[in-house]
């Protein structure tokens, strides 16, 4: 720590921070406004049927998630057989599929008219609906079939990695007492992987609790279906962030239960990294088995559908690869550029600060920026209007007052409505990893720079940037996909006549036709793949 910092670098933090929570606050304040007619109409009618659809598409989901997850966690982490090098990262690729996509290709293949009821008639001579019973996709069930096909990676990923640290020792201490594969895992790794599976279950439930397009699709009104209507529909903001604040209450109630768990865990004992001849090795049934259902959950997660979704584009390439694709593609990566490089900045000025301050309150600003992650792309949206619809007003009624012509919606009929928004979301995660960056420079470093006569700027220039650069780099690209990748804000806070190749593709998806809009939605996959590449890197690289 360094005691000769600059107040002014306290101050820019302070004020960073206070900008980017702003939307929360305005939120919250919102939100306890009066009663008005359109809530108390809500309240009356839908709103309890909106409130149980979100509590049952959460709890289903989890579930699904947990049924998918947790046979391939262990099997990957505990179980030696074919192929398993590869299923291990590859069944990470389903996070990288938008829910709606899934969504849209199940529900082609499943409808009525789709390739799979087409061949039960024709195989069984059916002729209508009335002879035979097939499930219907549109509903709530089928949504959280789809949104756990796309979510499962989050549990697996944690309890494969419980499983991986578990103590060797007990491991071989369950063989020695006769205990199977089976009781080994159900009487020893399940309960020890407990609090990682909370964990899981917390983050799968919140992205459930945030999802929009899904949903929308599906017409299944939830929350976060009404946030969107009750704004677009009715023009109503209060109402709007009655509704949002709501949301707010599920996210922070998962968000703490989420974190309770976690300081249940507790190393007692130093993991050891499991040779191959450590683990169980599955006899060849069993091998078909293991193989059968991590490669079914695979391919319907993901193969299935980016096959279909590359068929799409192959085939409609022609219609697809113009001047207005190239113009989205330019949108998006423009916003995600910016993005991520705003969020970079203000994640090492609160780092750096944080880092070098002997003021314990100079942590305060990262962790209160960090809060703009746990906002849903609905919720969020809804916040950062509030704000900026007072700046608009305000700009425009001082114009008037001094006599010049106002700038008009400056703020909410622009791009900066969309930038501010992803800043607010997203630089967390540019946080986490300068964070994490900053964990693995030694604090000497800072002291010998200060006795060389080094100042805070010199200091964060010379030494650290250098040595942050991977984390930099990690920081920005996961920031950069993130971007890339969210629709609800990007639908809802979009200057008129503007799209990227997020709303482009649910567009299409919307009207039934996402033939069309199958390359755009190709490139966003493409993109998404990215970040899970680096992370099973970086996962290997610690084995």
């Amino acid at each position: 720590m360094i005691l000769g910092l600059s107040r002014s670098w306290s101050v820019a933090g302070f004020c960073a921070s206070a900008l980017l929570v702003m939307p929360l606050l305005a939120l919250l304040l919102e939100a306890l406004t009066p009663d008005d007619a359109v809530f108390g109409h809500l309240m009356a009618t839908v709103l309890p049927s909106y409130i149980r659809n979100s509590v049952l598409l959460i709890f289903w989901v989890s579930i699904g998630a947990l049924l998918l997850a947790l046979p391939c966690a262990w099997l990957m982490a505990r179980c030696e057989f074919a192929l398993r090098r590869y299923l291990q990262w590859a069944l990470l690729l389903p996070l990288a599929m938008p829910g709606y996509i899934v969504a849209y290709v199940y529900t082609d293949l499943l409808d009525y008219a789709g390739p799979v009821q087409r061949a039960l008639r024709a195989v069984f001579g059916w002729d209508s609906p009335q002879d035979y019973v097939f499930p219907d996709i549109r509903t709530l069930g089928g949504a959280a079939c789809m949104l756990a096909l796309v979510l499962f990676p989050y549990i697996y990923l944690l309890a494969r990695t419980a499983f991986v640290e578990q103590s060797l020792h007990l491991a071989q201490a369950s063989r020695i007492m006769g205990c199977s594969p089976w009781q080994s895992f159900w009487r020893l790794s399940l309960p020890m992987a407990r609090p990682a599976l909370a964990v899981g279950v917390a983050l799968v439930a919140m992205e459930t609790a945030a999802d929009f397009a899904t949903v929308s699709y599906f017409a299944v009104p939830t929350l976060t279906t009404a946030v969107y209507d009750t704004w677009l529909g009715y023009g109503n903001l209060t109402a709007a962030a009655k509704l949002s604040a709501i949301i707010l209450l599920v996210v922070f109630l998962l968000i703490g239960i989420e974190r309770f768990e976690r300081r249940k865990q507790q190393l007692f004992q130093k993991p050891t990294a499991h040779q191959p001849q450590d683990l169980y090795r599955l006899s060849p049934m069993q091998t078909l088995l293991a193989l059968g259902f991590c490669g079914a959950v695979l391919c319907f997660a993901f193969v299935l559908p980016f096959g279909i979704l590359l068929s799409y584009a192959v085939k409609y390439f022609a219609q697809s690869w113009d001047a207005r694709f190239w113009q989205l593609s330019v949108n998006s990566l423009s916003l995600a550029l910016l993005t991520s490089a705003i969020c970079l900045g203000l994640a090492l000025l609160f780092m750096f600060v944080r880092r070098i301050s002997p003021r314990a309150s100079d942590a305060l600003p990262s962790r209160l920026a960090s809060l703009g992650y746990a906002l849903p792309g609905t919720v969020l949206a809804i916040g950062v209007l509030i704000p900026l619809t007072w700046l608009d007003f305000g700009l425009n009624h001082l114009a008037d007052w001094l006599g010049f012509k106002g700038p008009g919606l400056f703020f909410t009929g622009s791009v900066v409505a969309l930038i501010f928004a992803f800043c607010v979301r997203f630089v967390a995660i540019a946080i986490g990893s300068v964070e994490s960056s900053y964990k693995r420079i030694s604090p000497s470093l800072d002291r010998v720079s200060v006795t060389l006569g080094q100042r805070p700027r010199q200091l964060l220039t010379r030494v650290h940037l250098p040595l942050l650069a991977k984390g930099l780099f990690a920081g920005a690209l996961l920031v950069f996909i993130e971007s890339m990748k969210e629709l609800p804000a990007a639908l809802l806070l979009r200057p008129i006549g503007f799209e990227n190749l997020a709303t482009f593709a649910f567009q299409y998806v919307s009207d039934e036709k996402l033939e069309y809009g199958a390359l755009a939605a190709i490139v966003i996959v493409l993109v998404g793949l990215v970040p899970l590449i680096y992370l099973n890197r970086s996962l290997e690289q610690q084995r």
